[in-house]
Parts: C-alpha cells; sequence; structure tokens
C-alpha cells in the first residue's frame, strides 16, 4: 500500500518524551556532515565502555524487557517478538543465555548489529561492547543472520518464527543491490537503522579504517558501507535505512532503552532523541526517499507470504499496495477465510489460528488478482 508519512505531529511528540539531560545537544548547531561529526563529539564525550559481559546484566533491566507488548518482563528480542498476537516462544530467565543452540527458542546472545567482522581488523573496543548496536537476540536466528547487511528480502531461504526474513535483496527503486540481505519485521526496522546511524556517527572517524580492515569475503555487511567518513553507507543501503528510520518511528521502546544505555555507559543515540537528525545530515537521500514514497512501483505479485511454511499457525502477507479483498482457500477450493478492505499494520496483515494444511491466498485489488501458495504445519 502507498506509504503516507505525517512527520510533524508525530518527531514533536518524540521529542517531548525523550530525556536528553538539559543542554546536551547544544553544541549540535550545524547541519549535513558538520552536524554528524558536531553529534560524534558529543556522544563519545562521557562513553564509558563497560566491557562485553556487562551487557548481560544490561539485558536484565527493565528497558529490555516486555513492558511494551504483552508486558509479561519476557526479553525483547528483536527476532521472537510479535508485536500483533502471540509470541512463538520467550526468554523469561538470565539462564537462557547461550550457550550451544539447535534451534528457535533454545537461548539468547548478543547480536553485534554491525557485525564484529566489520570491525575486527581494527582496535575493537569499545564498538564491540556498545549496547547501541549490540542487542539480545534468539541465538539461532542471530546465526540465521550471520555478518549479512540488511536490506528488503524479496525471495526468502530462511524466516524466522516472528517473520524475520533471510534472501535475495528485491529489486526496488531503493537499491540496486542483488546479493542476500536480512531483514527483520517492520516493528523494528526503524530501531535497527538508528542503530546504524548512531554507530556511523559515534565511530565517524573510524569508518573508513574499518572499510579497509574488513574483508568483503568474510564481512557480507560490508556491501553496506562505501568507506567513506562522512556518508558512511553505499548508495544501495542509505535509502533503504531511511526508508525504514521514516516509514517506523522511534517508538517508546527505544525511549526506554536509550535512557536506559545512558544509565550504563554514559552517552546517548542522537537519533532517537531527535529523528530530524537523520534528514538533516543526510538530506539529499533523505529527500530521495521523500519522493519515492509517493510513488506506487509495488504490484500484487511482490507481495510476501511469510512464513511460508508456517509452524505457528499464523500466516502473514506483507504487501506495499492497496489491497481490496484477501481470500484463504483450500486446495479444494473452499474459502476459508476472506477479509474486505483489510486494515494492515506497517504494511502487514496477518491470518492467525489456521488448521494445518495447504493453503492458496489470493489478494484482489480492482480488476488485478494474484494466488499465491502457502503451508501449514
Amino acid at each position: 500500500m502507498k506509504i503516507k508519512f505525517t512527520f510533524i505531529l508525530v518527531l514533536c511528540t518524540i521529542i517531548a518524551f525523550a530525556q536528553a539531560p538539559a543542554n546536551y545537544y547544544n553544541s549540535a548547531t550545524g547541519t549535513g556532515y558538520t552536524l554528524k561529526s558536531q553529534l560524534r563529539t558529543i556522544i563519545s564525550n562521557g562513553h564509558n565502555d563497560q566491557g562485553y559481559s556487562a551487557l548481560w546484566t544490561l539485558y536484565a533491566t527493565t528497558a529490555f524487557r516486555d513492558n511494551f507488548y504483552e508486558n509479561d518482563g519476557s526479553l525483547l528480542d528483536l527476532y521472537s517478538e510479535n508485536p500483533n498476537g502471540v509470541d512463538p516462544y520467550n526468554y523469561t530467565s538470565t539462564n537462557s543465555q547461550c550457550g550451544n543452540y539447535n534451534s528457535e527458542g533454545d537461548c539468547y546472545n548478543r547480536e553485534h548489529l554491525v557485525p564484529q567482522s566489520y570491525f575486527d581488523g581494527f582496535e575493537i573496543n569499545p564498538m564491540r561492547n556498545d549496547a547501541f548496536h549490540v542487542v539480545p537476540s534468539d541465538g539461532k536466528v542471530n546465526g540465521d543472520r550471520g555478518n549479512l547487511g540488511f536490506g528488503i528480502v524479496g525471495n526468502a531461504n530462511f524466516t524466522s518464527q516472528n517473520g524475520s526474513k533471510r534472501g535475495s535483496m528485491l529489486a526496488s527503486p531503493y537499491s540496486n543491490f542483488t546479493g542476500t540481505v536480512f531483514e527483520p519485521i517492520n516493528a523494528f526496522k526503524g530501531d535497527v537503522a538508528r542503530a546504524y546511524f548512531y554507530f556511523a556517527t559515534r565511530y565517524e572517524t573510524s569508518m573508513d579504517d574499518f572499510y579497509a580492515a574488513a574483508n568483503a569475503s568474510t564481512c557480507q555487511a560490508k556491501a553496506m558501507f562505501d568507506g567513506s567518513t562522512n556518508k558512511v553507507f553505499s548508495d544501495d543501503f542509505i535509502l533503504v535505512l531511511l526508508k525504514w528510520h521514516l516509514e517506523d518511528p522511534v517508538s517508546s521502546i527505544e525511549i526506554a532503552k536509550n535512557n536506559a544505555i545512558y544509565n550504563f555507559q554514559g552517552n546517548r543515540n542522537p537519533f532517537i532523541d531527535n529523528p530530524t537528525y537523520v534528514c538533516s545530515i543526510w538530506a539529499t537521500q533523505c529527500a530521495t526517499v521523500n519522493s519515492l514514497s509517493t510513488q506506487n512501483f509495488a504490484t500484487l505479485a511482490d507481495a510476501i507470504i511469510y512464513p511460508n511454511p508456517s509452524h505457528n499457525n499464523s500466516v502473514s502477507i506483507h504487501a506495499e499496495m492497496e489491497i481490496d479483498e484477501i481470500q484463504l482457500i483450500s486446495v479444494h477450493g473452499q474459502v476459508i477465510k476472506q477479509v474486505n478492505r483489510p486494515v494492515f499494520d506497517h504494511n502487514t496483515f496477518t491470518f492467525n489460528t489456521i488448521p494445518t494444511g495447504f493453503y492458496f491466498i489470493k489478494l484482489s485489488n480492482g480488476s488485478q488478482s494474484v494466488v499465491k501458495k502457502v503451508i501449514v504445519k
């Protein structure tokens, strides 16, 4: 469906609830890459590296627990949280830390959103321990992501139980990249993007060294970067990150984590405190994304059904175009469920409580329709 943005009210609301100390950003007066350098100075001063093992303690605090969706105090994990329904599994105890794993739900570990292999050839601290981009995540899914860059998946070869995907990049006006990428669910895309903007800013002066040290054959996320200290990101990924930042605004979860990390390591993510900094820095690229967002490039055939096969009796439909009707049809041609004018949340609609079986999903828009197969195990 076509995305329409209403930024001013959302951003003002976010800024009102963020809790940056008074005068924290007073010296951030520039625009463009000058502003990024000013923010780097601010968030580098006071950054007190707590070490890698201390992250376990941070993950046990309230800000990293589910007091936002089910409100059950379980770990907020990018790859197990289902914002629109029952989570496929939960981590409630620190005893679930990895460890070894065989499947999803075995244990959680510390995932570097910017993979360690990108900066391993350089001095690895404090970036190895930086809580703004090292997050708790299911060990199995973290392993399945490996050191891939993030992007928009076209054909998935792996789908986690909450709908995160790995596969080939979707051809779109946002990117010409054709390699393999990893895509989180919509609810966390902005979180990931703002973690990358933070990393590009906090470690600005080392970005060229990281790029030179990273081996493209062992760090596939290197494709996300361009080796510069200003723009930092490659043309194939900067628009995707900006798209995610704009479509998934700062949440109360991010604000809580920002405040907790400030107490933990003494600095903040400026793009959570003031999301408008992003387009003040990468202004040209933001203008491109805003222009693309007013155009509808997607077709019904681009709609993605996941997980497929499904193991939790739930199937989601991700579509970036208006859909008038969705039908879930049995192999015998019987319409099991039909929804007219479905309401999508972040471009996603979910069928729950589907019995085990083989189905067709028919999507219709005016005189156009497409049928996709799905298996529920």
